[in-house]
């Protein structure tokens, strides 16, 4: 089972007179990554190197930001599966301190960053979430609502249509009891659509 992290943690290395300021954070995707990235860039101007990994959705990236090739995103990278951890970015922020480190020093370093950010870090399992598409007459938009808030789901977007259309999420290993209690409700009144509006033949 993947794991992620309730919150950022943070380490600071110094190491040949370059300092390394490592971090883990949970992140939802790539774009959500990018933008953590970007911001740290514009907070650390003089940094020399902004180095990052990431794994999210069971994909993987890394960035070396200029360090040489393998030397600082994947071996990040390698730390966040050791940990079977998902949904998360990790990212090193490096300041350079005129003393070289080889390729080998490099990679212990950025390793080494990482990996102290994460001991001790609790971590949580990670449930997948599953998204569901709906529609449905606008006399069953009460019990629909209904329905969402007693599973816990999250209520993405409704949109006022010929029908009532529902966007919503919830933990994968419910996903298929919420739509059978929801037909149940609704007595089949319920359409189950794809993302692009198509309706489903079978949602379960």
């Amino acid at each position: 089972m993947p794991f992620t992290l309730a919150a950022a943690r943070h380490s600071e290395l110094v190491i040949k007179k370059s300092r390394f300021i490592g971090c883990v954070q949970p992140v939802a995707d790539r774009a959500a990554a990018q933008a953590v990235v970007e911001a740290l860039r514009r907070e650390h101007p003089a940094a020399a190197h902004v180095c990052w990994a990431l794994m999210a959705g069971g994909q993987s990236a890394a960035n070396d930001d200029g360090e040489p090739g393998g030397t600082a995103g994947r071996p990040m990278l390698e730390v966040l599966r050791h940990h079977d951890l998902d949904g998360v970015l990790a990212t090193v922020v490096r300041y350079f301190g005129g003393v070289k480190l080889g390729a080998g020093g490099l990679v212990r370093a950025y390793t080494d960053s990482i990996a102290q950010t994460l001991i001790d870090a609790p971590r949580l399992p990670l449930v997948r979430q599953r998204t569901l598409h709906c529609a449905v007459p606008y006399a069953l938009e009460g019990l629909l609502r209904r329905e969402i808030s007693a599973a816990g789901a999250k209520l993405d977007e409704v949109r006022h249509e010929s029908m009532v259309h529902f966007d919503l999420s919830l933990p994968e290993p419910v996903a298929a009891g919420f739509i059978s209690r929801v037909d149940d409700a609704a007595q089949g009144r319920v359409a189950w659509l794809k993302s692009g509006g198509e309706a489903k033949r079978d949602a379960k």
